[in-house]
């Protein structure tokens, strides 16, 4: 039986495996999550996952670029399958919740470096900070 990920994982050159498709049906249902409640999750389609299936299954789905590890400064590491646009995140430091938002639009110079010491730049990554509009609400 086909599923919605089949092809996906094998332009990628990955096999299809029980494991990518649970961890990749927790991806599109649960964008900027970590690898714990990652695991936590695909126990229930998959019971006897691993912890450590799950993190190698996510090495993989990063490297063959079908997801996206972002590392916000003082969080865990999480996960997304949107990739390949050059989205940003806005980060409320309150509750943590991440929401995407797309790459500026305009004049953006804080995206090219003024020296790139030799590097061939090929993503900027951008993190926006502030509190979010529930967080907000509640300190009213």
């Amino acid at each position: 039986m086909e599923t919605a990920w089949d092809a996906q994982l094998r332009t990628a050159g990955l096999r299809v495996t029980r494991p990518r498709l649970s961890v990749m049906d927790v991806l599109a249902t649960h964008p900027h999550v970590n690898a714990e409640t990652i695991v936590t999750a695909a126990r229930a389609a998959h019971p006897a996952i691993s912890p450590q299936a799950v993190y190698g299954v996510l090495k993989a789905l990063v490297g063959g670029g079908l997801a996206r590890r972002i590392e916000p400064a003082g969080g865990p590491a999480l996960y997304e399958l949107r990739v390949g646009d050059n989205h940003h995140h806005l980060v409320c430091r309150e509750c943590g919740v991440v929401v995407d938002v797309d790459c500026v639009v305009g004049a953006a110079p804080c995206l090219a470096p003024s020296d790139t010491a030799g590097f061939v730049v090929d993503e900027a990554e951008v993190v926006f900070w502030g509190s979010c509009a529930g967080c907000q609400a509640a300190r009213r």
